[in-house]
């Protein structure tokens, strides 16, 4: 088919790799504009499918907005077959939903309609989902609410954001690739108007650990956030990379004893994995022989 590519982060990268092997033509990919560079003079950098697409020899686009006439005269000129979004970072009009010929699909990591929005792989792991996957979705308006074509099941395992978003994006490609080779054995089925829950945009804030919350739901918290979640003590940041939880108890915030365990509403946590400001990550044991935390110190 002729496919016009639309995303941005490395999830997406992973999309776009299996439409190219299965073979597709990809007349073009639409994503994110450069980002401005973290010091002064540095050029913008791409994004990770801009990049993709480049060593491809992919022609790119990178509007800031695709509601003027202009930007969806040049996506209807295209002529493609079909669209396919994976996320991409712009909300879509619907000049340029109608435009191909199959209209637009969208790779959503969960489970529709349990977390549609912007964060549902950390959502799940937050909310201690047993199962999650990833949907082929027929585009509309609406936020995530389009008919799905397809659905590919997963167990939520012991995993980081990070390293789930990574399986589902594998999950995606095959799941958009069997798609895209018969469409016709893939109808789309409305979603249940029970069970929707949205997942909202992550925030800075939430990546601090509650320790007045239950130590499993601490540990989710880790590993949702992970490489930012996060305690202070003494007005210095230390990032925890990984945890396992204790059935010892105490003051939710309160150090228990020479190994870092942390009280928590119920429970504990013990961080195993840490990162001091500036410096590599290391475990406990080592980050302790140089920074002692004694037991009965509170953490904030």
């Amino acid at each position: 088919m002729r496919i016009i590519f639309m995303g941005t982060p490395g999830f997406a990268v992973t999309i776009l790799d299996a439409l190219v092997a299965a073979g597709h033509e990809i007349v073009a990919v639409y994503t994110q504009p450069p980002r401005a560079g973290g010091r002064r003079g540095k050029a913008p950098t791409p994004t990770p499918v801009h990049a993709r697409a480049e060593a491809l020899g992919i022609p790119v686009r990178h509007p800031t907005t695709l509601r003027t006439a202009e930007a969806q005269e040049e996506f209807t000129a295209l002529r493609a077959d079909v669209a396919v979004v994976a996320a991409y970072g712009l909300i879509l009009p619907q000049a340029i939903l109608d435009a191909p010929r199959l209209g637009c699909l969208n790779v959503h990591a969960s489970l529709l309609p349990r977390w549609r929005g912007a964060a549902p792989v950390q959502r799940a792991i937050l909310a201690g989902d047993a199962e999650t996957g990833v949907g082929i979705m027929q585009m509309e308006a609406g936020l995530d609410t389009g008919p799905v074509r397809h659905e590919l099941r997963t167990p939520v395992g012991n995993e980081t954001a990070a390293e789930l978003t990574h399986r589902l994006a594998q999950l995606g490609g095959e799941a958009m690739v069997e798609v895209l080779g018969n469409i016709d054995a893939y109808p789309p089925v409305p979603q249940s108007e029970t069970g929707i829950t949205y997942a909202a945009k992550l925030d800075k804030s939430e990546a601090r650990l509650r320790f007045d919350a239950a130590a499993d739901a601490v540990e989710r918290q880790v590993r949702a956030f992970a490489p930012t979640a996060f305690f202070e003590l003494g007005g210095e940041r230390f990032r925890v990379l990984a945890a396992e939880t204790s059935d010892k108890s105490g003051a939710p915030g309160t150090v228990l004893d020479a190994r870092l365990t942390i009280a928590c509403g119920t429970g504990a946590i013990r961080p195993t994995l840490l990162q001091r400001a500036g410096r590599g990550a290391m475990a406990a044991a080592e980050l302790l022989r140089g920074f002692p935390i004694p037991a009965g110190t509170l953490l904030s």
